[in-house]
């Protein structure tokens, strides 16, 4: 049983964390458009129907597999610090870390011009076509799905105390915010009207009109909004930042597991630490546990935990920083760190040596074994802030994986001008000299963000990935583990109970660790608890199907595939 059916077809397919973006995709590819118009469609639609988890002013890391060049490649849609952000300007303020939320932890906000990158390069719409859903959802309203309708109410203090912009914009007049009930937000719409109206502007040219947009968000009246809002509210990002910024196209990392080849992201984004847990379980043998089991359980979560501790303590920008990937990926690594896994569950966060280098970890603290573990990312407190993702396959193989986020409705205040606020993903930063991912200027901070695409016999196979912060390569991993380690089809990997862990430091504000944490949802059996329990696990049991938002597109045995996640209550695949 499983709780929705794997889709086959061979039209193409969309998957993602809501309903109406996967339908709006859907509605791209039946009217003769390709992947890459009908994810850029369901892109803008996220930022309208899930504006708790993703928003203009966000982030984007996207995957493709390009069926032209044969190749996979990286939008990075990953913004940079401003000029002004310094450690020196920070502690100036009095600050040891930087804010969860407000305008000191702004980026340049990537997602659109990540989301054009890959109109411009992939596509073969116009903007107007691929804005014209989210353009009606905003303008005529869509259905608040409950957890928007709590994080709005849960945030209603602050915005009636501090952010009068995002209390106008978001909150309704002597009543909380209702589940199902009509969300417009017709300023928003405004804005994407006109930067329709300045690429018209520019003729008929697709490309040149898509360059217009660009112009008209990084270098026209949105970045001056931007810059004046930023100015008048104590923010760093400037119009300055934002114009010497654009989207880059770059090469994946790759890593390969049996005969599979999985590409991510550079170390910019948590990305390699899949590939890293990926070569830890192949050394560890991974193959001689049963799935579901408290040994493979166990093996995973230890796993985990190495791989992230070479995360925080590694990882970074690679403009600026040292990060020593060829190592940390290879099978001598892999092998030498595999024997330090145990019986017994490490308590410790113990980052490698690779290249006989000494590891630094940034500055983090313990935290109590009854603190919320979170599996998102946090922003205001409860409800915690989180992400998005979409995955799209057509027929000729253009396979696109994308994960958009931050520009939350609960990052920072909102600017009334464009009817959306600015994300807050230099929280990511540490303010500790010396450290690959220590705040500097037009740097890009190490994000969680983490889509992935894998190929199989050198073909295009799967594009997946999910919401959840540190969680993202923890439950995409499960998924992967489960496909390669089973028979289980799409929906079925992606409905087996999962588990994670925090033992790690967390990406985001006040960045904790919580040693031997293993949260599992409650549908593992009572001996599987108990056998983790006395490995030393500190286990904390959620909800029976609270873990996780995997979605995924596949293309095996001459079908297109697909399934989404029923955990939320958002998400959902389409296809023909």
């Amino acid at each position: 049983m499983t709780t929705r059916p794997e889709l086959i077809g061979d039209l193409g397919m969309v998957a993602s964390t809501h309903w109406i973006a996967s339908a709006v995709g859907m509605g791209v590819l039946e009217r003769g458009g390709n992947a890459a118009d009908a994810a850029v469609a369901a892109g803008f639609a996220l930022q309208v129907v899930e504006p708790h988890l993703n928003g203009p002013g966000g982030d984007l890391p996207i995957l493709l597999w390009d069926p032209g060049a044969d190749a996979v490649r990286v939008v990075c849609g990953q913004g940079v610090a401003p000029a002004a952000a310094t450690v020196t300007a920070m502690r100036g303020r009095g600050l040891e870390t930087i804010p969860g939320t407000g305008l000191l932890a702004a980026v340049v906000p990537g997602a659109f011009g990540a989301w054009l990158a890959l109109l411009a390069g992939w596509g073969t719409w116009s903007l107007s076509d691929v804005l014209e859903p989210a353009i009606s959802l905003a303008e005529k309203g869509n259905p608040l799905v409950p957890t928007a309708a709590a994080t709005i109410n849960g945030s209603a203090d602050r915005f009636r105390r501090d952010w009068p912009t995002s209390s106008d914009l978001w909150l309704v007049s002597g009543r909380e915010r209702r589940a199902g009930e009509r969300l417009r937000n017709p300023t928003l719409a405004a804005t994407y009207r006109r930067l329709v109206q300045e690429a018209e502007a520019a003729g008929r040219d697709r490309e040149a009109q898509i360059e217009a947009a660009r112009r008209a968000w990084y270098s026209g009246f949105v970045a001056e909004a931007i810059d004046g809002f930023c100015g008048a509210n104590g923010g760093l990002l400037s119009a300055a930042d934002l114009d010497g910024w654009a989207a880059g196209i770059e090469d994946p990392v790759r890593g390969r597991y049996g005969e599979v080849d999985v590409h991510k992201t550079g170390p910019w984004g948590q990305g390699p630490v899949m590939l890293q847990q990926l070569a830890l379980l192949e050394a560890a043998g991974i193959g001689d546990h049963r799935p579901g089991s408290a040994g493979w359980i166990h093996l995973i979560t230890e796993c985990a935990k190495l791989a992230f501790a070479d995360r925080d303590a590694w990882y970074g920008d690679p403009a600026v920083a040292d990060v020593p990937l060829a190592t940390l990926l290879s099978r001598a690594y892999a092998n030498e760190r595999a024997t330090m896994i145990t019986d017994s569950a490490s308590t410790q966060l113990r980052p490698g040596s690779p290249d006989g280098r000494t590891p630094q970890l940034p500055p983090y603290w313990v935290e109590r074994d009854d603190h919320d573990a979170g599996g998102g990312e946090p922003t205001l407190g409860p409800p915690r802030g989180d992400t998005c993702h979409l995955d799209v396959v057509d027929a000729d193989g253009l396979m696109i994986s994308a994960t958009p986020s931050g520009g939350w409705l609960q990052s920072s205040p909102a600017i009334p001008e464009l009817g959306f606020c600015l994300g807050t993903r230099a929280q990511m930063f540490t303010l500790a000299e010396g450290q690959p991912t220590t705040l500097n200027p037009g740097v890009r901070p190490r994000t969680t963000l983490s889509p992935s695409l894998a190929l199989r016999d050198g073909r295009p196979w799967l594009a997946f990935g999910t919401p959840g912060g540190d969680c993202q390569d923890q439950w995409t991993l499960h998924v992967l583990l489960n496909l390669l380690h089973t028979d289980d089809n799409l929906q079925q990997a992606i409905d087996r109970p999962s588990f994670d862990t925090a033992a790690m430091i967390d990406s985001f504000h006040p960045h904790g660790f919580r040693p031997a944490h293993l949260r599992l949802e409650g549908r593992h059996s009572a001996d599987v608890r108990r056998e983790l329990t006395e490995r030393g696990h500190r286990l904390e049991v959620a909800g029976d199907w609270s873990l996780g938002r995997v979605s995924a597109v596949a293309q095996e045995e001459g079908w297109l595939k697909a399934g989404a996640n029923s955990r939320g209550d958002q998400g959902y695949a389409v296809g023909r």
